[in-house]
């Protein structure tokens, strides 16, 4: 089995979070283009997403689950974060890249919040035939609760592990994390108390940047450390060169 690579790209370089649903196309090419560029093959994709499914899930209140007779938030939600999987889908085989979207509602579970299965096997199908499967955040059904959302967050700490996943790298619209506007290039589960990190001001759903470091944290207790860096430094992350940012890693 060949290297296998994870590349997570943050709600916020694919769409304007100030917007409703407004996909930032020309971001979205550029980051095909960097993907075509370098490497395919192996290649697992997770995206958020930004400012497509978030207000749908507040309004709707899924952070809560759902009740018998009250899921149309569960189709809303599901309908625009898989209308942005696929312009996403779209953007990288334009490029070149074998791209295919897999919807988690279709085959992930969750139990009082937290993804408990997903299947797995056409996903080791997919990269053994050198296709690129898409994954995104979407809502799931929750054995406890209903329904509840799946962050792309909590998908890459899942299919990290499921996959064999040997490099994870998360871009997004800043350098690394933050800490008084410094980047801090590396956090550990004793470190990290020491941050002061912001939540995202805009809805999100799903824990912000405090939500991002936890789930990366606990897959750096499994073994498998993380990166976070700029969105301009895909390529070179894909490449296995030196892309700045913050390493996630265990003690």
């Amino acid at each position: 089995m060949s290297d296998r690579v994870l590349l997570k790209l943050g709600g916020s370089i694919l769409t304007d979070k100030s917007a409703d649903c407004a996909i930032n196309r020309e971001s979205l090419a550029t980051i095909a283009a960097a993907v075509a560029a370098v490497r395919t093959e192996g290649t697992v994709i997770i995206h958020g997403a930004g400012s497509c499914g978030h207000p749908e899930a507040k309004r709707y209140h899924l952070d809560k689950g759902a009740v018998f007779g009250e899921t149309e938030g569960i189709y809303v939600t599901h309908r625009v974060v898989s209308g942005l999987n696929a312009e996403v889908v779209s953007a990288l085989r334009e490029k070149g890249v074998r791209a295919i979207g897999v919807h988690p509602l279709h085959v992930g579970v969750a139990d009082k919040g937290r993804l408990v299965a997903f299947e797995c096997r056409h996903l080791e199908k997919m990269l053994t035939l050198g296709m690129v499967p898409v994954i995104h955040g979407d809502v799931v059904m929750d054995l406890s609760r209903g329904a509840c959302i799946v962050s792309g967050d909590q998908l890459v700490r899942y299919l990290a592990a499921a996959l064999r996943i040997s490099r994870v790298g998360l871009a997004t619209d800043v350098p690394g994390v933050l800490d008084g506007g410094r980047v801090v290039p590396e956090i550990t589960r004793r470190t990290v108390m020491d941050l002061q990190i912001g939540d995202s001001m805009h809805t999100d759903v799903t824990g912000g940047m405090r939500g991002k470091i936890e789930e990366l944290l606990g897959l750096a207790d499994a073994g498998t450390g993380s990166d976070i860096f700029h969105v301009s430094r895909v390529a070179d992350f894909l490449a296995g060169s030196d892309h700045g940012g913050t390493s996630v890693r265990g003690e």
